[in-house]
């Protein structure tokens, strides 16, 4: 049976964690063989720095009156990327419901402190996110991510978010994937600096072409992550297209995103300045209600992020 993800609701926002992958690699000094966080399940200290950061992840939410859609781990938990790192199919499903089981586990002591606690399973691109890969067709992925998709609604979330998404063709597919497996799917781009998607389209051009080929598969809402406002504030266009973008998750800086992950340091912008940024943006998009960081963005930038919005949104008790 198919579940549906919870329509906007006035004076209710939701956090996001951060940019985990690269607090983890460069606060904490974890390696991540393929960018990947699951297997650090497996690293006792590992999962006590994870503790750590979704302690705090959670504190700013409920600091500042936020819901949690509590996800991570999991962006690289895919055939191809697992086969990467010496996992079977078999052992894969084990280390995805282990990514669930954890999340809940952490985040369950705050659901009596937040107005909305959910769960969202990540899904990354196939390929590289900043390398598009034109070959693919919505149907190989569909295919591809089903495998994910499939276990996820078997872990019980509440959302598949997929992220870092840079075409057309692959965000249909897992639309498609999602829409089998019965669970909601959310389409995160990435965008450069001129407001596109790497292979090309503008974001208004690529929803509007997800959402006619994908039909009645097509994604509960869109995203925008792995930019920063500076980057993708061009692509954004009052109008009913926009109405399906509900969440923001962008970088701390404006440099180079490939790069962001192999500097061999954060480069962690100006979080008050990040804040004042999505602050406005929560003025002038009322309907926006998702909030979180990407690369380079820990819980400093999450608690600037909630407590613009909130100001912008008359919250502030």
């Amino acid at each position: 049976m198919s579940i549906e993800f919870p329509s906007q609701q006035p004076e209710v926002n939701y956090l996001t964690e951060g940019g985990q992958e690269t607090e983890l690699m460069y606060k904490h000094g974890f390696e991540l063989p393929e960018f990947a966080m699951f297997p650090l399940l497996d690293d006792p200290n590992a999962v006590t720095a994870l503790r750590e950061m979704y302690r705090a992840f959670l504190d700013t939410a409920a600091r500042n009156g936020f819901g949690a859609l509590v996800g991570g781990l999991d962006y690289r938990a895919s055939p191809d990327w697992a086969a990467r790192l010496g996992y079977s199919p078999e052992a894969l499903a084990e280390m995805q419901l282990r990514s669930i089981d954890f999340l809940r586990d952490v985040a369950m002591p705050y659901k009596q402190q937040l107005p909305a606690l959910m769960y969202a399973g990540i899904v990354g691109p196939r390929g590289d996110a900043y390398t598009p890969d034109h070959a693919i067709t919505a149907d190989e992925a569909e295919e591809y991510h089903s495998t994910q998709i499939a276990t996820l609604a078997l872990a019980g979330v509440d959302l598949v978010e997929a992220m870092t998404f840079n075409n057309v063709s692959e965000a249909v597919g897992v639309a498609r994937a999602g829409a089998v497996s019965g669970v909601p799917v959310s389409i995160s781009f990435i965008l450069d600096g001129a407001g596109r998607l790497p292979s090309g389209p503008s974001l208004r051009e690529a929803i509007d072409t997800v959402d006619a080929l994908a039909g009645a598969d097509a994604p509960a809402f869109y995203g925008i992550n792995c930019s920063h406002p500076l980057e993708f504030l061009p692509a954004l266009e009052p109008g009913a297209w926009f109405e399906r973008v509900r969440c923001l998750r962008p970088n701390a800086s404006t440099a180079e995103k490939g790069a962001l992950c192999t500097l061999g340091h954060l480069d962690p912008g100006d979080p008050s300045s990040l804040g004042e940024l999505m602050g406005d943006l929560a003025h002038r998009y009322p309907h926006i209600d998702i909030w979180g960081g990407c690369c380079g963005t820990w819980d400093t930038h999450l608690d600037e992020t909630a407590r613009n919005v909130r100001a912008a949104r008359g919250l502030l008790n």
